[in-house]
């Protein structure tokens, strides 16, 4: 059984038991979440679902793992032959989850 849910403007194909980072979720460690945007899922017989825009009454209950950053990502700008140069960093923040059950 799977579900593609949509989340931080991206859409994840996940099964129960799967693992993955996504945008952040303001939610802390060790509590259970519930993503209700679930565009499409598999019922038991195996039939696929699909919503329009989403499936109503499905729901994806995972628990937050770790709450973290990305790698750095470096920013240079620069204008050739002007002198102009700008330097920046950023680091994405992200919610590592952890698929548990998923209801349809």
């Amino acid at each position: 059984m799977y579900a593609v849910l949509k989340t931080g403007g991206k859409q994840y194909r996940v099964q129960e038991g799967d693992v993955l980072f996504v945008e952040k979720i303001e939610a802390e460690v060790d509590s259970t979440v519930e993503l209700t945007d679930i565009l499409a899922v598999t019922n038991a017989e195996g039939k696929l679902v699909v919503g329009s825009p989403v499936v109503e009454g499905a729901k994806v209950v995972a628990k937050v793992v770790a709450q973290g950053k990305a790698k750095k990502v470096v920013v240079f700008k620069f204008k050739a032959k002007k002198d102009y140069r700008r330097k920046q960093g950023h680091r994405q923040p992200y919610t590592k989850i952890a698929i548990e059950k998923i209801e349809a």
